[in-house]
């Protein structure tokens, strides 16, 4: 992915067509998947020339990552996240609202839906997705875990495998069902979904389970 000098005088407009080029990817990809996209469709939505879409990504994948990026930023929220420095019996219960919420919306769940469609055909969609999701995600829980472990007097093994463990608690037998449309977000069951995950983390950590 290219970047731009800020004391290049080019910088403040290739910036603009950047985020042009990045939210016409956005609603192309997250519309008509991976494959059926073409960068000249995208250039065209974005009202760029095609060179302009190659001047700022190398290729179709460099794009989609970018679309990833911005798709998965947790800057979803009007206030800073603030999870991190609560203790555990708040803070982990926040992280798994936090978690519930960015996964579950409907941007999250269509590009998850784009990865699944066209992973089979295009396996490096699934690595960048795994890379940029779900890692980044892991990677946030791991660093609390990290933070609070001495205080609290944990012993976990394996920092990642916990962490692991949190997301597969928190999706289990609902992300499915929602990513399916079977069933409907509701903010009561969300929250209840939430304190359940932090619940049973919090045992298996506290018991060295992890």
């Amino acid at each position: 992915m290219k970047i731009w000098k800020d004391d290049d005088p080019k910088a403040s407009l290739m910036e603009r067509k950047r985020a042009l080029i990045v939210q016409a990817a956005r609603e192309a990809f997250l519309t008509g998947g991976y494959a059926d996209t073409s960068m000249d469709s995208i250039a065209k939505s974005a009202g760029v020339s095609i060179k302009t879409v190659y001047r700022h990504f190398e290729n179709k994948d460099d794009l989609f990552i970018a679309v990833m990026q911005a798709a998965c930023s947790v800057e979803t929220h009007e206030k800073p996240r603030d999870w991190p420095t609560k203790a555990p019996q708040t803070g982990i219960y926040l992280a798994a609202v936090e978690y519930l919420r960015h996964a579950l919306s409907a941007e999250q769940l269509a590009l998850y839906r784009v990865v699944l469609r066209d992973a089979g055909r295009f396996p490096e969609l699934g690595k960048r997705y795994s890379a940029e999701v779900i890692e980044g995600r892991n990677a946030l829980f791991v660093e609390y875990l990290n933070r609070w472990s001495p205080s609290q007097g944990w012993k976990i093994k394996d920092v990642l495998g916990a962490a692991n463990a949190f997301a597969g608690l928190l999706r289990s037998g609902w992300f499915e069902s929602v990513l399916l449309g079977t069933a409907a977000i509701e903010e009561k069951a969300l929250l209840r979904h939430a304190k359940t995950g932090a619940v049973l983390i919090l045992i298996l950590i506290e018991s060295r389970k992890l």
